[in-house]
Order: C-alpha cells, then sequence, then structure tokens
C-alpha cells in the first residue's frame, strides 16, 4: 500500500506539471523561443570546427577540408597544401586535450578575447607558445560558424618549417611510417602497444614488489589482514586505470594524429569509466564489510544486515551512473540520457511494482529491526535462519538446509517470530514419577528440585518453579518451569540437560524413580 501511494503520489505531482511543459498546453501565451540554426559541417563550435577539419583531411578530401578555413584571394589558391599542412601540424604539436578546446556555440567567453575570436593551443614551437586562431563569421545562410583564421593559415608555412619532427618520425624507420593500418601508420601502432604493455608491466611489477614487502613493513597481523584485503581487491582495477590514465598523457606528444586522438579518447575513457567503477565496486565493499566489524551494541546484527542492503542500493546506484557516463561518452547528449533513464524509471516503476514493493520490504524490515541475518525465525509456516537480506527477498536456511526465499514485500503482512531476540529461553516440562513413592519422599524431590533451581546462575529466579500437578493414570505429574538466562541455542540445550540430570539423580538418591513407558503390544491372531 505505501509503493502503490507513493505512485499515485508522483503521478498527480506529473500530472500537474506536465501542461506548463507540453507545447499546445501551456497556459502561458508567450511563442516559443526559434531554435538556433546549426551548421550541417559541424562548425558551430570551436571543437567541432577542429575536429571536423581533422577528418576531411584525414579522407583527403581537401574540398571538404577548404570549407573550416577562413581563406581570402590570395590563400585559396594554395587551400589544398595549406590544409594539409595544417593539419600534420596540429597532428604534431597541438598536444591540448579536445576537451579543453570550447564545444559552445559562443565560444570560450572568458579567454580575454573578442567574442568572435578563439584561440587553441598553445603549440610549443621553437621553445615559444604558438596558438591556432579561429574566426567566428556569418555564412552564406546568415548562420554564425567557426572558420581557422585567414591570420593562422598565413602563418601556417613559417610554423611548419619551424616545428620539428615527432619523436615517431626521428627513430622509427620509415618503412614503418609509410604503412597505414586502420588509419593509423605501423610504427604508431608499434609505439602505442608497446607503451600499453610496458605501463601495465611496470605497475605489475611495482604491485609485486608492494606486495612483497609490504608484510615487513606492516607487523600486526590484523592490520596485515586488511591490507591483504584492500590490495587484493583493489590492484587489478587500479593498474587498469593508472594505464589508462599514463596512455591518454603519452599519445600528444608523439604526434598521434588529432582524429586517431578523438576516436581513442572515446573508447578509452568508455574503458576507464568501467574501469573506475569497477575499483569503486571494491572499494565500496571493502568500506562496508570493515565497517560493518566496528558496529557494537545488541543491535549488531540488524545494524549490519541494514548495512549490507545499504551496501546493495549504493552499487546499484554506481551502475546506473557508470551507464549514463558511457552513453554520454558515446555521443548521447546528458540531457537526452537523464530523460531516457527517467522514462525508464517510470516504466520500471509500474512495470516492476512488486520489485519496488520487494525492495521497500526489505528495508523497512531491516530499519524496524524485526530481523537481521543470522537470526532464527519463524515466518508464515517456514522456519529457519536468516541467511541474507536481498534487495528483494529474504532467505532462510531450514533446519533441512533447504534455501527458502521469500518476498521482503510480503513479510508486511505476514508475522513474524525472531528466536534471535529473546534474552532467555523457556523450560517447560512434566515430570512423571511413578506410583510407589511416598509423600516424604515427593516432599523430598520437591524440596531438592527447587534447591536446585535457586543454586543455579543460569536459571531466572523469579519465575522459575516446580509443583505437583496432577496424579496421572500411569504416572505422578510434576510441572517443571524455568527460564535459562542466555539467548544462545545451544547454550540452553546445555544448561537443560545439565538441570535434568541432576534432577534424575536427586529422585534416584530418594528411592523413587520416574515413570516408566508403557508399551502396548498388539498381536494378530489367526481364527
Amino acid at each position: 500500500m505505501r509503493v502503490r501511494l507513493a505512485l499515485i503520489l508522483l503521478l498527480a505531482a506529473l500530472a500537474s506539471t506536465s501542461p506548463a511543459q507540453i507545447p499546445g498546453l501551456s497556459k502561458s501565451t508567450d511563442a516559443p523561443a526559434p531554435e538556433t540554426p546549426t551548421d550541417p559541417l559541424g562548425r558551430s563550435t570551436p571543437r567541432g570546427t577542429i575536429v571536423a577539419f581533422s577528418r576531411a583531411v584525414d579522407r583527403e578530401d581537401f574540398n571538404n577540408a577548404a570549407l573550416y578555413l577562413q581563406l581570402d584571394n590570395v590563400l585559396r589558391p594554395n587551400a589544398a597544401v595549406l590544409a594539409s599542412e595544417l593539419a600534420k601540424l596540429i597532428d604534431r604539436e597541438l598536444h591540448e586535450s579536445l576537451g579543453r578546446i570550447s564545444d559552445e556555440p559562443a565560444g570560450d567567453l572568458e579567454d580575454g578575447l573578442a567574442p568572435d575570436r578563439e584561440q587553441i593551443g598553445p603549440m610549443i614551437i621553437e621553445g615559444q607558445p604558438r596558438f591556432l586562431t579561429l574566426a567566428r563569421v556569418k555564412n552564406a545562410e546568415k548562420i554564425d560558424i567557426w572558420l581557422i583564421s585567414a591570420d593562422t593559415l598565413r602563418e601556417v608555412p613559417a610554423l611548419v618549417s619551424a616545428a620539428g619532427r615527432t619523436w615517431i618520425e626521428r627513430h622509427m624507420p620509415r618503412a614503418l611510417q609509410a604503412h597505414d593500418v586502420l588509419g593509423l601508420s605501423l610504427a604508431h601502432w608499434i609505439v602505442l602497444i608497446t607503451i600499453l604493455l610496458l605501463t601495465l608491466g611496470a605497475l605489475a611489477l611495482i604491485a609485486f614488489i608492494v606486495r612483497r614487502i609490504a608484510p615487513r613493513v606492516v607487523s600486526d597481523p590484523v592490520k596485515r589482514r586488511h591490507w591483504d584485503a584492500w590490495f587484493d581487491a583493489t590492484h587489478r582495477p587500479a593498474i587498469v586505470v593508472l594505464t589508462l590514465i599514463i596512455q591518454f598523457l603519452a599519445i600528444p606528444p608523439l604526434g598521434f594524429p588529432l582524429t586517431f586522438r578523438v576516436v581513442y579518447a572515446r573508447i578509452g575513457l568508455v574503458v576507464l569509466a568501467l574501469a573506475l567503477a569497477w575499483l569503486l565496486k571494491r572499494v565500496i565493499t571493502l568500506m562496508f564489510a570493515q565497517a560493518r566489524t566496528l558496529v557494537r551494541g545488541k543491535d549488531r546484527a540488524s545494524t549490519q544486515s541494514l548495512m549490507l542492503l545499504a551496501e546493495r542500493l549504493i552499487q546499484a546506484l554506481l551502475i546506473v551512473m557508470t551507464i549514463i557516463m558511457v552513453l554520454i561518452l558515446l555521443g548521447v547528449e546528458s540531457k537526452t540520457a537523464l530523460a531516457a533513464l527517467g522514462v525508464g524509471g517510470v516504466a520500471l516503476a509500474f512495470g516492476a511494482q512488486k520489485t519496488v514493493e520487494n525492495l521497500l520490504g526489505g528495508i523497512f524490515l531491516l530499519s524496524d529491526k524485526a530481523l537481521a541475518v543470522g537470526d532464527y525465525c519463524t515466518i508464515g509456516n517456514q522456519s529457519g535462519t536468516v541467511e541474507d537480506v536481498t534487495l528483494r527477498s529474504v532467505r532462510l536456511r531450514t533446519p533441512a538446509q533447504t534455501l527458502v526465499s521469500l518476498p521482503a514485500g510480503s513479510l508486511a503482512q505476514t508475522g513474524i517470530e525472531n528466536y534471535a531476540t529473546r534474552r532467555k529461553q523457556l523450560i517447560l516440562t512434566t515430570l512423571r514419577l511413578r506410583y510407589g513413592t511416598s509423600v516424604a519422599q515427593l516432599e523430598q524431590i520437591l524440596a531438592g528440585i527447587r534447591a536446585l533451581l535457586e543454586a543455579s546462575p543460569a536459571i531466572g529466579q523469579g519465575d522459575a518453579y516446580i509443583r505437583l500437578v496432577n496424579f496421572g493414570a500411569a504416572a505422578i505429574e510434576l510441572e517443571l518451569y524455568a527460564y535459562v538466562l542466555t539467548p544462545d541455542a545451544e547454550q540452553f540445550r546445555a544448561h537443560r540437560e545439565k538441570l535434568l540430570l541432576e534432577i534424575a539423580t536427586l529422585i534416584e538418591a530418594t528411592g523413587s524413580a520416574l515413570a516408566p513407558t508403557t508399551f502396548v503390544n498388539l498381536e494378530r491372531r489367526a481364527d
């Protein structure tokens, strides 16, 4: 009912706000703002211009590449040569991360330049910083676009002649530089793979050395166990994360083509997001495991179970955030990704009402401290030890060692008998003495058992008793009622066994005995 009420309130809130957001249903008379026209060639932002220009040159489409240049009558005849040389200059000397190039139609308004100018760089040539300048102009359709400025194009021949060769051009064989595979020379592929393998090998070697040195530095056994747990869980994802970061830092200075850096950065960032999620998931697990060991007090079990459920919720949230990040890195707009997530969340809420109900039911059970992992409970007609409380169900391990999974949402309407909350456990049994026991013996037995109850520190003194209750058909019946002051089932069984043995010894010492069991033998007589 709580879940359904929450969904009804949510729908009411959405219904009350949606008319103001749907075109045509708004009560406002203001006309919607016209959409800003965009350039089909991707020149609406500085970053789009640089990336699209590099892709055109990479395809050797110099006619299209010229559309990204601010050409005048002097520069136009040499447009193809200028585009080729400028692309090489960008590949060799532009080490700036693409993420730092503005992706806004207005550019970076805080760079101190005129609103229609944007600088990209610096490129360090002969020890001096040089910048690429972009100019914002209007095309034939009166759309604002960014072009590589004519001032920069005039400086390209001098910058190319002053720029040195990259490390790959200086040290790798020309034959490897001349052959391309998937748009990248063999020399670049060899360097890329070599850096990757060397980074992985170096980090793995460092991890091996740290693993060997740590036991000598950390002498305390408890701290060493914590260190080993953290190291074993985190060193692999940490190696992947550090390898990717080193790759991102090493590639730009080596002169890799900008188009390759764009694709590689997108793929690498996706892998980095997944690796970070892997690392964070391990860290969250370790932090919660360590926090659970620090919980003290009588509600320790329920608090630990609630922390376990919180850990799973945080990990689920981490997965959702990782999916959103991956979608954004793959080119989906952030607003679109969040909107899709919101629509998917509403659809999931309607299509998985029982799952949401079970999730909230598990939270309510743990927050109300009705049960915890390790408790022995009876739920409905099922009895067993609570083995786990997941996001959907409560799992019981029965005495027959079978595993029963009960939906957490249904437990709100089911009686739960939790034996683990007992502070003491009851001994209630009937002692049967044989007929022939004298009154003196009977009084001696009653007095002796009362003395045993009073002398035992494990027996509660306020409500324990032994009474003559009946003269039955086959025995004299005594009722024993006593609480053993322990919540532990095994300790209870041990104290009960000791008490019953002492009572049996006392009965034998008085000359009486427990009533024998009467067996009735039935024989089939042949007529």
